[in-house]
C-alpha cells in the first residue's frame, strides 16, 4: 500500500463513525496548530499548511473537489499569515507576536467580509451540490474559519471570537448529520478557543498598558 493509500485507510471506528487515517491525523495537527496560536508561536502557521495537506488527501479521497479547494484556499491564507508573522513588526517584548483588539474600522471590515464571503460562497455551494452537502452551514464554517485565520495573522484577539462563532455551528451540525467524532473534535476545538481566548485577551491588556506608558517615559527621559 502507497503512502496516499494508507492515509485513506480506516483508523478506527468510533460512535458509528469510520475514521480515516487522514481525517485523524489532520484534524490533530490542526488542533496542535490552534495551541500553538494560542501560544502565539510562529510555528503555529507551518503546522495549519501541514493540517491542510494532509486534510487534501482526506477530501481526494472522498472525491469532494470542494473541500480539496477549501484546504488549498485555507493554506494560502496559512503561508500570508505565516509571512505577517516573520515579517509584522508588531512584536511584544518577549519576541512573540504582539495581540491587541481591533479597531472600529477593522472589527467593521471583518464583519462585513465575513457576511458577504457567506453568502456568496453559500450561493456558490448552491448552484453547484457537488462542492458542499450542506451549503449555508460549510459555508458559514468555511468563511468564518479564513476569517478567523486573518484576524490571526494581525495578531486580533477577534480571532478568538471568530473561531468561536464557527464552533457553535460546527458542533451541533457534526451531531445531528451523524458524525459524533467529527462533533467531538469541535468540543475540543473550543475549548481550546477558550484558553486561547483569555490568554490573548489578558495580553493585549500588558500591551495596551505598555504602549500607554511609553510616551510618559521617553518625556521623563528614561529609556524605554
Amino acid at each position: 500500500m502507497n503512502s496516499a493509500g494508507w492515509l485513506n485507510s480506516q483508523a478506527f471506528t468510533a460512535l458509528g463513525q469510520h475514521v480515516i487515517w487522514s481525517d485523524l491525523i489532520g484534524n490533530t495537527i490542526g488542533l496542535a496548530a490552534l495551541a500553538l496560536g494560542w501560544r502565539r508561536s510562529l510555528l503555529t502557521w507551518p503546522v495549519q499548511v501541514l493540517s491542510g495537506v494532509v486534510l487534501i488527501a482526506a477530501y481526494h479521497s472522498a472525491r469532494l473537489a470542494g473541500g480539496e479547494g477549501k484546504q488549498l484556499l485555507v493554506i494560502v491564507v496559512a503561508l500570508w499569515g505565516w509571512w505577517q508573522w516573520r515579517h509584522g513588526k508588531r512584536q511584544a517584548h518577549d519576541g512573540s507576536v504582539a495581540v491587541r483588539f481591533a479597531g472600529r474600522r477593522e472589527r467593521g471590515l471583518l464583519i462585513a467580509g465575513t457576511a458577504i464571503g457567506t453568502l456568496a460562497v453559500g450561493g456558490l455551494f448552491t448552484l453547484v451540490p457537488e462542492l458542499s452537502w450542506n451549503p449555508w452551514p460549510d459555508a458559514y464554517i468555511f468563511v468564518g474559519t479564513l476569517a478567523a485565520m486573518i484576524a490571526q495573522a494581525r495578531g486580533l484577539v477577534e480571532f478568538w471570537f471568530a473561531w468561536l462563532l464557527v464552533d457553535i455551528v460546527g458542533v451541533p451540525l457534526a451531531f445531528s448529520s451523524g458524525l459524533a467524532f467529527s462533533g467531538l473534535v469541535y468540543i475540543v476545538y473550543l475549548v481550546l478557543v477558550l484558553w486561547g481566548l483569555r490568554s490573548w485577551w489578558l495580553q493585549s491588556r500588558q500591551t495596551t498598558a505598555a504602549a500607554a506608558t511609553r510616551p510618559a517615559t521617553a518625556v521623563e527621559g528614561v529609556p524605554s
